[in-house]
């Protein structure tokens, strides 16, 4: 059983996308021949449609476009003697810097929820991915729901319990949105001047946040991927030695379709003495440190179960070594000279330097410089996967984590209870658990992960700058974000005023927002959104 479904297009439907895109069957493809802006226009659409990026084209974009005049464009004209010349540069001269001026629109669709973080992990890439606050997670586009039927699960024992796990998972996650957002527009009335599109959209969003919790890891999701031919590269390598077999075979399907666009630059991915041995090296290393983690340091006695987010790394002395590097570039002694005359200033003093270097700021979006890059905070986090797959897509950072069990136990939002499905949740985490033992037990590797909704709680850890901290708290604690990665945004930046004695940092921060009550997240946020299309439009 095919975990992909193959959308149907008419014959006039096919005319037209085989221009554009690289393929009409299979869930990855290259977007060609068409600008720019289009590009990352249908790849913004992506994260509030359903549709698949092919069908978004048809319906909204190609009537937009002067496909007649598009047809004399033939990406593969020059593409041999364009091969030749990066052969030579790269072979020749070993210049891997020119496999970062070539870049590819990539559109990576029915990619499991497990799946997405592999692909974002790498840093020198733009991603953007379906969101589960815009969207219903319900569609049958096959007659089947769109969750990822991993081959050693369905050949295992459990593979008929598997199908009919998610089934009804996915058949309660679906009945329990209509009864959430009913109650949710029954508690919160449309206010005077709000159009009916704004308090629909607002609506909607705070319901599906409250219950894509019950979603399973397997949910299937879209993925807009922009990226160099040397982040592809590294991409293809990373997913072709990650133990996951979707991650496997997803990689060979990237590899085909990069290969019609740029396939000078991941020629690398598979030669023998190149990316093969490079893959061997990556399984090796993992395979030698899961053998050497279980025997040194075993399993937990017990699984911690409540949120937590642990400062348990920092420089005591990093706003004296951040105003020394603050005046750095406007003056002529050495930093160490600098760091020395920090030492002895007084806080007033000290103040000083920082409130220049920060200035006036009137808006999340006006960061300081560098200098807020000395300082340094290493984070122990354990909350709701939900919440997790939020914060891991800040790439000015490093993040690890720790493979998705049910162990740690789950968040129930207090609105499912509130709406009355408090039952509904929790059944579809006791059978979430069930099912993930019973997978744990039975099929090797990080396939049992599949089973694990997305309310359970994940430990990982993120060590960011100052700088990177300035920009992810401040934006995933804006009163429109979901409230669970927003407290993990409020606590730590708490731990660095408190915890680290960063007082001066965390004032510089002065977009982090720490207010509780949240009506309806997404009201002000859509409001500013109608006043713009009202503006664009009169």
């Amino acid at each position: 059983m095919s975990s992909y479904y193959v959308e149907e297009f008419t014959e006039d439907e096919q005319a037209i996308l085989r221009h554009y895109f690289t393929n009409l069957d299979l869930p990855v493809f290259g977007l060609v021949n068409l600008p720019e802006v289009v590009k990352g226009a249908l790849f913004a659409r992506y994260s509030r449609t359903t549709k698949s990026l092919r069908r978004l084209f048809l319906d909204e974009f190609v009537g937009e476009l002067d496909v007649s005049g598009d047809k004399g464009v033939d990406a593969t004209v020059g593409l041999k003697r364009a091969e030749e010349l990066y052969d030579k540069v790269f072979f020749e001269y070993g210049d891997d810097s020119v496999a970062q001026l070539g870049g590819v629109h990539l559109a990576c669709e029915q990619a499991s929820n497990l799946l997405t973080k592999i692909l974002e992990w790498g840093r020198l890439a733009a991603y953007l991915e379906q969101s589960t606050r815009y969207i219903e997670y319900d569609s049958r586009p096959n007659g089947r729901y769109m969750y990822y039927r991993d081959e050693k699960i369905l050949s295992s024992s459990q593979g008929t319990r598997y199908i009919g796990d998610m089934d009804r998972i996915f058949d309660t996650y679906s009945s329990c949105i209509g009864k959430v957002l009913d109650y949710v527009r029954t508690a919160y009335p449309k206010a005077a001047g709000d159009s009916d599109f704004v308090y629909r959209m607002a609506t909607k969003a705070k319901a599906l946040d409250a219950v894509r919790g019950m979603l399973p890891a397997s949910a299937q999701s879209n993925v807009g991927i922009y990226a160099t031919g040397q982040a592809y590269e590294q991409m293809l390598l990373r997913m072709s030695a990650d133990p996951l077999p979707e991650s496997q075979q997803y990689a060979d399907m990237m590899l085909t379709e990069l290969r019609k666009i740029i396939p000078s630059f991941v020629r690398r991915v598979d030669l023998a003495d190149r990316g093969e041995v490079t893959k061997d090296y990556m399984r090796a290393n993992r395979s030698n440190m899961e053998a050497v983690t279980a025997e040194l340091f075993g399993e937990p006695d017990t699984y911690d179960k409540d949120i937590s987010v642990d400062l348990i790394d920092f420089d005591p002395d990093a706003e004296v070594k951040m105003i020394a590097s603050m005046a750095y570039p406007y003056s002529h002694h050495s930093e160490a000279h600098l760091e020395e005359k920090a030492r002895e200033m007084s806080h007033e003093e000290r103040m000083r330097v920082v409130h220049a270097y920060v200035g006036d700021r009137h808006n999340r979006r006006h960061r300081p410089g560098r200098a807020f890059e000395r300082p340094f905070y290493r984070f122990d986090i354990l909350s709701d996967y939900g919440a997790f797959r939020d914060l891991q897509r800040h790439r000015m950072l490093t993040v690890e984590w720790q493979q998705l069990n049910t162990r740690h136990g789950y968040t129930r939002p207090e609105l499912v209870e509130e709406a009355g499905v408090a039952n509904e949740f929790d059944s579809v985490m006791a059978r979430s658990a069930a099912l993930f033992e019973d997978l744990a037990e039975e099929v090797e590797g990080p396939s049992a992960s599949y089973a694990a909704c997305m309310a359970y709680r994940v430990r990982y850890n993120l060590n960011l700058n100052a700088r990177s901290a300035m920009h992810t708290l401040e934006l995933r604690s804006v009163p429109e974000g979901h409230p669970a990665y927003r407290e993990v945004a409020q606590q730590m930046h708490t731990a660095i005023a408190e915890v680290a004695g960063h007082s001066a940092i965390a004032e510089a921060m002065a977009f982090v927002n720490h207010s509780t009550e949240a009506d309806l997240e997404r009201i002000e946020a859509e409001r500013r959104s109608e006043a713009k299309r009202q503006s664009r439009e009169g």
